[in-house]
C-alpha cells in the first residue's frame, strides 16, 4: 500500500493555500499524482491552480479555494502585481554579481531555452547574490516577467548555471547533486485589500542547508527591501 504524501501548507485563509512543495515532485500528474493532486486529497478541497513551478523546483504554490480569488489571482499575474523572490546556488562564478538580465528567449534542443540579445518580448530578472564559499554564490532573484525557464536559463547566461539543473548545467556536474538548487522564496501581493508577505527557506539539499547559507538567508530574510526599481 502506498504511503499517503503531505505537503506542508505554509499559510491558509478563507480564500486560498500556499503549500511549500517538496523539489522533485510534479506539478500536474504524471506517472503519479502531482502537487495539486496531492493537495486535494490532503485538504479535501476543490482547488485553482493559478501558477505554476517547474519539477525541480521546490517552493511556494498558491492553490485558490474558489473561482474568484483563482480570477483575482490570474489577474494580479497577468498584471504583475505579484512580487515573486527565488533563491538559488551555483558552482560557478557569475559575470556580474547583481543587477538585470534581458532578452528574447528562443526555443533551443529538447525542450531547452536559450536567451538571445533582441528585446522584443523579453524575459527580465533581477538579481543579487553573495559568496558562500570557494566555487559556491547564492542568489536572490526577482522575475519582473513570467516567462518558462526564465531563471535557469537567465543564470545559464550569466555563465552561472543553477546546481543540480540537469536541463542547464553540464549533466556530469549535476548529477552529483542531491537537488535542483532553485527555491521559491517569498511572495509579495494585495489580495481583496488585504497584504500578504509570504517567507519560506528551503527545507532539502545539503547546499541550502549548509551553516553559510542559512546565514545569507538570514540577510535575505525580507527579500522585497533588498532590490531597487531602478533598471
Amino acid at each position: 500500500m502506498q504511503s499517503k504524501v503531505f505537503v506542508n501548507i505554509v499559510f491558509e485563509n478563507a480564500d486560498f493555500l500556499v503549500f511549500d512543495k517538496p523539489d522533485g515532485m510534479s506539478f500536474h500528474s504524471e506517472n503519479q499524482p502531482g502537487l495539486v493532486v496531492l493537495a486535494e486529497q490532503q485538504t479535501r478541497l476543490s482547488l485553482y491552480p493559478v501558477h505554476r513551478l517547474d519539477k525541480m523546483t521546490s517552493g511556494l504554490v498558491i492553490l485558490a479555494k474558489n473561482l474568484a480569488s483563482a480570477q483575482a489571482f490570474q489577474a494580479l499575474f497577468e498584471q504583475r502585481e505579484i512580487e515573486k523572490y527565488y533563491l538559488a546556488i551555483s558552482t560557478h562564478k557569475p559575470k556580474k554579481k547583481q543587477g538585470w538580465i534581458k532578452g528574447d528567449m528562443q526555443p533551443s534542443r529538447r525542450g531547452s531555452w536559450r536567451l538571445i540579445q533582441s528585446q522584443q518580448n523579453p524575459a527580465i530578472t533581477q538579481f543579487v547574490s553573495a559568496s558562500l564559499a570557494p566555487n559556491e554564490r547564492a542568489f536572490l532573484i526577482k522575475p519582473h516577467t513570467g516567462k518558462t525557464h526564465q531563471i535557469r536559463v537567465a543564470l545559464k547566461s550569466l555563465g552561472a548555471p543553477i546546481a543540480g539543473d540537469v536541463r542547464y548545467q553540464a549533466r556530469v556536474e549535476a548529477k552529483l547533486e542531491s537537488r535542483g538548487y532553485l527555491h521559491a522564496y517569498a511572495l509579495a501581493f494585495s489580495l481583496f485589500d488585504e497584504r500578504f508577505c509570504i517567507v519560506c527557506p528551503p527545507t532539502s539539499g545539503e547546499r541550502f542547508l549548509s551553516d553559510a547559507f542559512k546565514v545569507q538567508c538570514r540577510v535575505w530574510s525580507e527579500p522585497w527591501t533588498c532590490f531597487n526599481g531602478n533598471e
